[in-house]
């Protein structure tokens, strides 16, 4: 727990999903898989449920007598059959699988694989305990973070309640649940996502974010807001063509706050400037919030400045950084200078970067250089701190990270350059942002190295089937062919968007841009690094372009970690450090 002016900082023990009270007397929050309310003034708390399966999102009644929650209920199999008893002194196997939706699996920390039978619904319970009582009902899924109406009687969520959500790309929409009787009421009906509502403070209207499908790969998620029954939706700041996420209202209601403040009237303005990535991603522990004197909570971070919690007015100002969790660590061990770099690619579009410089950088010397790519695609990189590249700018590495047509931040249309053609001319400002690092002095041309995950690792492998200009690459938890790839990975109805079509319709576009397609161009040693419990791009993509490598006998180490996701980002910090040792132990091999 932080004080509003950054002292007096305090634990208060495990959990997370932590959320006030109403009156702030207390605090509820997620630990053990169960809700567990804490009273301040006494420090007493104790667990209000047990349940079978843990809360995903909470909030409090308005009144402070109930909290919201939403929870997977293990639903009923499509399909099942009856086995004859096991003969006396015998016992059956654990049971097969049976898969019956399109989707069907998903990744996540802790090995998520296979997605349970069932639908995620949403509960109330009451502060002091008791059995909570289910609101929604039937076989759909329910999402976010229950919007309470300020007289207690209504909850809105994002909901995939069609008959045909499972084939759908985009099937969430606003829904209303009366709270007296669970009596659902669809308030928006848009071709695109509806999701996260937020209700105003005298209850009138709700805000939510979303865009209008328009067949695209990447769009623009806008704030829109409405009468609370659904009715005259509209767009607010229609000239911001950028991503908003975590709208938060102001009391009075005239002002919602998502790092920009928005008018009702479509106006809007940035609430800070400066070199500082504030947080933007819907989730709990990354949701801005405000006070009721109009003080903003955020956590942030810059480029020699790890992720801290912020505070700044409503009005506008400077963020103040009321954390310091890293100082200690960051004293006693010195990081390497972030410079901004921009530079005009083959056809003149300006691309933006950033290069990070050994702590002990010096110009007269050469130095080899990692291009790192970030995944996506339709992602960013940014001014924020970065504790990977400057482990490799600590080994004497100098590192390049850009964002290549395709990533977000810039716009909807750079983003959507790569539609239908991806990998492709994004690989082309890549190798522009090497040489315009090369034209610096002080890099080793002969000494050029390239890694990058998911999204990157895709392009480092489409890379060393395009030159062999780079010394040693590391392509982490790739895609190698978008065949296998759609059929297996835990979004591959997205990935078919991608590539325009299903595989059977044009298989010829799903093998020009398949890196595995064109292994026969490889010379470069590739490293391939993979969790073997990802389902983004599962480890069999990582397998087929490590045998098609090795049949060639390029050099290649195929690197498998155990029990880990996409990314490799779960429990394990050992993993995280045994993924950095490989990259920059490869690169040692050949730049040293």
């Amino acid at each position: 727990m932080v004080s509003v002016d950054g002292k007096d900082h305090r634990p208060i023990g495990p959990g997370r999903l932590a959320r006030w009270s109403p009156d702030g007397g207390k605090l509820a929050y997620l630990k053990q898989s169960q809700l567990w309310v804490r009273w301040m003034d006494t420090g007493a708390e104790t667990a209000i449920t047990s349940l079978e399966t843990p809360p995903v999102a909470l909030s409090w009644s308005p009144d402070g007598t109930q909290l919201a929650f939403l929870r997977r209920v293990a639903g009923t199999p499509e399909w099942s059959i009856k086995m004859p008893k096991a003969p006396e002194g015998a016992k059956w196997a654990e049971p097969p699988s049976v898969v019956t939706r399109l989707r069907w699996r998903a990744d996540g920390i802790g090995g998520a694989g296979l997605i349970p039978s069932g639908f995620t619904h949403l509960f109330v319970v009451p502060v002091t305990g008791g059995a909570p009582r289910r609101l929604s009902t039937g076989d759909f899924q329910h999402g976010g973070e229950p919007a309470w109406t300020p007289d207690g009687k209504t909850i809105y969520l994002h909901a995939a309640r069609g008959d045909n959500a499972d084939h759908e790309l985009f099937p969430d929409d606003i829904w209303a649940f009366d709270t007296a009787t669970g009596r659902p009421t669809r308030i928006t009906q848009a071709n695109g996502p509806e999701q996260n509502p937020v209700v105003s403070p005298d209850g009138k209207r709700i805000v939510w974010l979303g865009f209008v499908d328009q067949g695209n790969a990447a769009h623009t998620t806008s704030l829109w807001i409405a009468n609370r029954d659904g009715s005259d939706p509209r767009r607010l700041a229609q000239g911001l063509d950028r991503n908003i996420s975590t709208p938060v209202w102001a009391d009075d209601g005239k002002t919602i706050y998502a790092v920009y403040s928005f008018g009702l009237d479509g106006n809007y303005k940035p609430l800070t400037d400066g070199k500082l990535r504030l947080a933007t991603a819907y989730a709990a522990a990354e949701a801005m919030t405000i006070a009721r004197n109009g003080q903003l909570a955020i956590t942030g971070s810059a480029p020699l400045q790890p992720k801290e919690v912020y505070t700044f007015s409503a009005a506008g100002g400077a963020p103040v950084r009321l954390t310091d969790s890293n100082g200690s660590l960051l004293a006693a061990h010195p990081l390497g200078a972030v410079e901004e770099i921009r530079y005009p690619s083959f056809d003149g579009r300006s691309i933006q970067g950033w290069i990070i410089k050994p702590p002990d950088f010096d110009p007269a010397k050469k130095y080899p250089l990692i291009l790192d790519i970030h995944g996506g695609p339709h992602a960013m990189y940014g001014i924020e701190f970065n504790h990977q590249m400057q482990m490799y700018a600590a080994r004497g590495f100098v590192v390049l990270y850009t964002n290549p047509r395709g990533s977000t931040g810039y716009g909807e249309s750079f983003a959507n350059i790569i539609h239908g053609s991806y990998p492709g001319d994004d690989y082309r400002d890549l190798m522009a942002g090497v040489d315009a690092v090369l034209a610096k002095g002080y890099v080793d041309p002969k000494k050029l190295c390239v890694t990058g995950g998911s999204g990157g690792g895709i392009l480092t492998a489409w890379i060393v089937t395009r030159t062999n200009r780079f010394a040693a690459a590391v392509s982490q938890y790739p895609v190698i062919n978008w065949f296998t790839q759609t059929g297996s990975a835990d979004i591959g109805l997205l990935m078919t968007r991608w590539m325009k079509s299903m595989p059977w319709e044009n298989p010829k576009q799903y093998i020009d841009h398949s890196p595995l397609f064109f292994a026969d161009k490889v010379n470069t040693p590739t490293m391939l690094i993979t969790g073997e419990e990802d389902w983004r791009t599962p480890i069999g993509q990582t397998e087929e372009f490590y045998f098609a490598l090795k049949a060639r006998k390029v050099d290649t180490v195929m690197v498998r970690i155990p029990r880990e996701p996409h990314g490799i980002r779960g429990a394990f910090p050992s993993h995280r450090i045994a993924k950095v040792e490989h990259i920059l132990g490869w690169f040692a091999k050949y730049v040293q």
